[in-house]
């Protein structure tokens, strides 16, 4: 018979053990637990924010071939709209994240929002193409400040162990207001005809304008972030992202110089893509409305997942890690899909889940990445300007692809998007690996 006593009850104190809390943290969700609940609202109000973001912006590719038939475009001319939202989004970028250092995370991000509502909605009264392309310029002020702002307000409320994938989980938004866009575009010109149809795909672009309600009563700047940012004389400089190494004083200069290179890479690869591949669908595949959309559903899906593995990656390989891997096979998938013979549509569709796994997964350590590389004070002016020069200079892509399908076709011209993310290798090498930094 064993002598060994039961085990007693320990009577409960109200205090943890220790490891407790980082148990608590672990499990697939124990990213969003560690939190707290002031992070939580916040990383709603980012994933919101960010997924209408996306909306917004695709309410132009999905509607392309519409509107290229409406005024009588080129592809050259089609492919302007994308490259004027990009490059006037870098101006949008630097002026958000200068904002959001000196006036707060929470309003740059609604001054934001309205603004990129307010100009897809006048998308949808352009009289003429010159009207059109001024008002999807005015719309990249607000698209390109969004996603710098709301990254760097999660990011100060994640803690060093669960960053990636938090940010992660935010850069996922961008595949669930694709997908909304992607099922709206489906219904709508499935039941109007497509003059009316691309207006009012753009008129539906208001819907980011309810959500800034709620965000103003619900959501708030990470205190400890706030008081380190507002006790330091260079927030929202410009000059301090710019400073070269002085005197032993490390400057921000050479950061900044390739992370914008690193930007460039990625999304001058991602852009191309994304603005294209519904008119590749279309005119090279001749696929219907509901086929693009069913095409589109399965390239959506894989860029959901995508992103969350990616973020996953990103605490586990590291920031730089994740990116060289997925650089690497973002640039296979579009050789090889852009290459695929006529007839071979089934293959088309199973390739477009890698495509928009891989092509998603890159972009999701850049929240937690560029967040680390600056510090609090000047941590939106450098993420709202790296990212955003780097979708203003890779803006060029989708416009050479414009003019060079009219002699190689779409599918052919597509594979100038791999360029791109062989720059984002290379420029890897000029930047430091941050995992586990711990932001003021």
């Amino acid at each position: 018979m064993s002598t060994t006593p039961p085990p007693r009850s320990t009577p409960s104190t109200g205090v943890r053990p220790p490891g407790a809390e980082r148990a608590e943290e672990d499990g697939a969700f124990g990213w969003l637990r560690a939190l707290g609940p002031r992070g939580r609202s916040a990383f709603a109000g980012a994933f919101g924010g960010y997924a209408l973001d996306s909306y917004d912006y695709f309410t132009l590719p999905l509607s392309m071939v519409a509107l290229a038939a409406h005024f009588g475009l080129d592809s050259g001319r089609t492919g302007l709209f994308t490259t004027v939202t990009l490059v006037v989004s870098a101006v949008g970028g630097a002026a958000a994240g200068v904002l959001a250092d000196r006036v707060g995370r929470v309003r740059a991000l609604m001054i934001t929002m309205i603004t990129y509502a307010v100009f897809t909605v006048a998308c949808g009264f352009a009289p003429d193409y010159g009207t059109l392309l001024v008002f999807r310029a005015l719309q990249g002020l607000g698209f390109g400040g969004e996603w710098a702002v709301g990254a760097v307000l999660v990011a100060e409320y994640a803690s060093a162990r669960h960053r990636g994938r938090t940010l992660g989980a935010v850069q996922s938004a961008w595949a669930v207001g694709w997908a909304l866009a992607a099922v709206v575009y489906t219904l709508v010109f499935s039941f109007a005809g497509d003059d009316l149809a691309w207006r009012v795909m753009f008129w539906t672009g208001a819907l980011p304008a309810l959500f800034v309600v709620w965000l103003r009563r619900r959501v708030h700047d990470a205190p400890a972030a706030t008081a380190a940012r507002e006790q330091d004389p260079r927030r929202g400089s410009f000059a301090a992202i710019f400073r070269p190494d002085r005197d032993g004083v490390p400057g921000l200069l050479r950061t900044t110089l390739f992370a914008s290179l690193l930007s460039t890479g990625v999304q001058g690869g991602y852009y191309t893509l994304a603005t294209w591949v519904p008119t590749y669908l279309k005119t090279e595949r001749g696929l219907s409305v509901v086929g693009t959309g069913g095409y589109l559903a399965l390239l959506i899906s894989g860029a959901f997942l995508g992103y969350l593995t990616g973020g996953r990656l990103t605490d586990r390989l590291g920031r730089r890690g994740n990116i060289w891997l997925f650089a690497l096979l973002s640039a296979v998938c579009v050789l090889v899909y852009a290459n695929l013979p006529h007839g071979a549509d089934t293959l088309l569709l199973v390739l477009g889940f890698p495509l928009g796994f891989c092509m998603s997964a890159i972009f999701s350590g850049f929240g937690s990445y560029l967040s680390e590389l600056y510090p609090t004070a000047v941590r939106g002016t450098g993420q709202g300007f790296t990212y955003n020069t780097g979708r203003a200079v890779g803006a060029v892509f989708p416009t050479l692809v414009g003019f060079l399908a009219d002699g190689w076709g779409v599918g052919g011209a597509l594979v100038f998007g791999a360029l791109g993310y062989g720059l984002a290798a290379l420029a890897l090498l000029g930047l430091p690996e941050t995992r586990g930094t711990d932001l003021a």
